[in-house]
């Protein structure tokens, strides 16, 4: 079974983890939204003030909108899964990517933020504060996923997941 599963996306699907499918989706969202910010960096300095201005927007409603529709679907699919007391498989794979990205995360996120400073973007400075998120994100699936393996709360993992549309939204209404 771990030799076909490929991504956080694929393995959630395969253990029936919304929290693991969100997450895989989150990060699925994040590269989107590192394609949109080096458009938009690649604007700095090449372009007058209401350009940059305008790329500058743009950036930052596309990441936004990409969060609130994830939002949206993590928190149907834990609601149906709530409701119909859809138990998901244990997730060793999950466990150890939610591990590794709470490891890296928290340093990626200051180092873009410094980065953010330097050159004065808004929209790398709320890319940083995605990958912060991403940290919350990672030590709520743990303890979804966690909890489901060791002591069979298949609750957790739904549970876990609207965890997770917290820090999403918060993050997206511009929370630190």
């Amino acid at each position: 079974m771990l030799s076909k599963v490929s991504s956080p996306f694929a393995a959630g699907v395969v253990a029936g983890s919304i929290a693991l499918v969100g997450f895989g989706l989150d990060s699925y969202i994040e590269v989107a939204s590192r394609l949109v910010l080096i458009w938009r960096l690649r604007k700095h300095g090449f372009s007058n003030d209401e350009e940059e201005e305008a790329a500058e927007k743009k950036a930052i409603f596309f990441v936004g909108a990409t969060f609130f529709l994830l939002a949206l679907y993590v928190t149907y699919e834990s609601g149906k899964k709530l409701l119909l007391h859809e138990h998901p498989d244990e997730s060793i794979i999950g466990i150890v990517l939610a591990i590794v990205s709470l490891i890296v995360m928290p340093w990626l996120a200051m180092y873009k933020k410094r980065i953010a400073a330097e050159i004065d973007s808004r929209a790398l400075r709320a890319d940083a504060l995605e990958t912060l998120a991403c940290s919350y994100l990672s030590l709520t699936l743990l303890v979804g996923l966690g909890a489901n393996a060791l002591f069979g709360w298949w609750w957790a993992d739904p549970v876990a997941a609207l965890g997770m549309v917290y820090f999403l939204v918060k993050e997206r209404m511009g929370g630190d």
